[in-house]
């Protein structure tokens, strides 16, 4: 499938895209291809006036907000290194940006990001990041949820497990709007906001 539509106040939203992250190889693209693609939409939305939204995750050194409940899988150690949740140089530095950080996979849920897109009057968010399962996924149903379109930038968003990358962008994301390349959003922004 491919994107027919950006609305006109369209926001990106761009997904964990900080250095701890960006240091995983990525599958089934390198986590820089998904890097580079959102540096290019980034751009062309700042262009165009639009919101560019950087969302990070970070916790506390001492765990303090770490997220509770019982789980199979593994947990991550939680004392990462210095600047790991920093957002990478190539998105960085631009202050009309907004910074979300959040402690859960979806940048909704305990963050302001809904506030700060009605504040603005958003009805569209383009999404890319890693991972597409986790932070991507989770961020692309909680938008569908509140009620706003959702496009996923297909080579802008990468994962750490190829079969689950594959099942979010066949199953998942058709089922909460639409997904297409960098390059047919770039062109659809053009002609949106000529």
């Amino acid at each position: 499938m491919s994107v027919t539509a950006l609305d006109p106040k369209t926001a990106l939203v761009a997904i964990d895209l900080q250095n701890g992250i960006l240091a995983a190889p990525g599958t089934p693209l390198p986590t820089s291809d998904a890097l580079d693609r959102t540096v290019e939409l980034a751009d062309a939305f700042r262009a165009k006036g639009l919101p560019v939204v950087l969302v990070r995750v970070s916790f506390a050194a001492d765990g303090a907000d770490a997220l509770p409940g019982r789980t199979e899988a593994q947990r991550a150690a939680r004392s990462m290194p210095e600047g790991w949740d920093r957002i990478a140089d190539a998105l960085a530095g631009h202050p009309e940006d907004i910074t979300v950080t959040k402690r859960n996979w979806g940048a909704f849920h305990g963050t302001g990001l809904d506030v700060q897109l009605r504040r603005r009057g958003i009805t569209q968010i383009v999404l890319t990041g890693v991972a597409t399962s986790i932070g991507v996924e989770s961020t692309a149903r909680a938008a569908y949820e509140h009620g706003y379109h959702v496009t996923v930038a297909t080579d802008a968003v990468t994962d750490l497990d190829a079969g689950a990358h594959h099942n979010s962008l066949t199953k998942i994301f058709p089922r909460l709007g639409e997904t297409g390349t960098t390059a047919e959003i770039l062109e659809l922004l053009g002609k949106t906001h000529a």
